[in-house]
Formats: structure tokens, sequence, C-alpha cells
């Protein structure tokens, strides 16, 4: 999305959501502006997160999440958005890309 991004994560016990996010944003905006040659911010402060609980409410949310990019008009097929990735671990054992 070119305004936003949606990350379903499972922390671990000693991982804190503040954290993880702090990290993703300094890493991600370093190799954005060194990818446009800039320097300066690149994310907004803040973020928002929703605690998800059982199975049915992770499929939901993925579903939602892989076609936001077709809801916003960007692509007619959610695999043709190419910053699309994902990687399901269900059982530890499938990868799904």
């Amino acid at each position: 999305m070119p305004d936003h991004m949606h990350v379903m994560v499972e922390l671990g016990e000693s991982e804190s959501l503040p954290a993880l996010m702090r990290r993703a944003k300094c890493v991600t905006a370093g190799l954005a502006n060194a990818v446009d040659r800039r320097r300066g911010r690149v994310w907004m402060p803040g973020y928002h997160d929703h605690a998800l609980r059982c199975d049915e409410s992770i499929a939901a949310t993925m579903r939602y999440m892989v076609v936001n990019p077709v809801r916003a008009g960007l692509v007619r097929r959610a695999g043709d958005y190419p910053y699309w990735s994902c990687v399901w671990l269900e059982d530890g054992m499938a990868d799904w890309e």
C-alpha cells in the first residue's frame, strides 16, 4: 500500500510490540532513504495494533490483508500486487508465498 502497511506477527515471550515497531520502522526507513538517496522521516509516529486470539480471526485478518490492494484499486487480483508476500506457518510446517 502506498500509505500504510499491514503486518501480522506473533511476539515471543521476551518481545514487546513497541520495541518491534521501533526496529521495523528504523530499518525500513533506513532502506527507503538509501534507495531514494535522501534523509528524513518515512513513517508517521505511532501505529495501530489489534490482538488476535483465535484461528478464525487470524484467517479473517489474513484475508483482509491479502485483498487490501484490490479493494484500494491498485491491482485487479491480490497476486498481482508486487509488494505482497506472505509466509504462513501452520503447525510449523507449511510455507505459503
